[in-house]
């Protein structure tokens, strides 16, 4: 079983900067960041996976930045030019091949509000 803990949710402005963190209890293939407003259906936000390719949502192209730090098996998101429709809950997931279909595993999710 994999494990993975969120830290560094919390509010901001708009147009501030937060930075997610998202430590596994082992080194997995693909880990990337989903996100969940209320009202509306989980949507992935980026993916990074072993060898470093990266995706993004488009609404989060040029403002957020995916990256790991493969030594700590951790993954981070880097969120600047926030809005408030970046308000949500953010998740932590991981899966160990095919990258782009539905995460295995998830984190407990950690909380984003941007206010205008």
């Amino acid at each position: 079983q994999v494990q993975l803990v969120e830290s560094g949710g919390g509010s901001v402005q708009a147009g501030g900067s937060l930075r997610l963190s998202c430590a596994a209890s082992v080194s997995i293939a693909c880990l990337g960041w989903f996100r969940q407003a209320p009202g509306k259906q989980r949507e992935r936000v980026a993916t990074i996976e072993r060898d470093g390719t990266t995706t993004y949502t488009d609404s989060v192209k040029g403002r957020f930045t995916i990256s790991k730090d493969n030594a700590k098996s951790t993954v981070y998101l880097e969120m600047n030019s926030l809005k408030p429709e970046d308000t949500g809950i953010y998740y932590c997931a991981a899966r160990w091949i095919y990258c782009a279909r539905t995460p295995t595993y998830w984190g407990q999710g950690t909380q984003v509000t941007v206010s205008s």
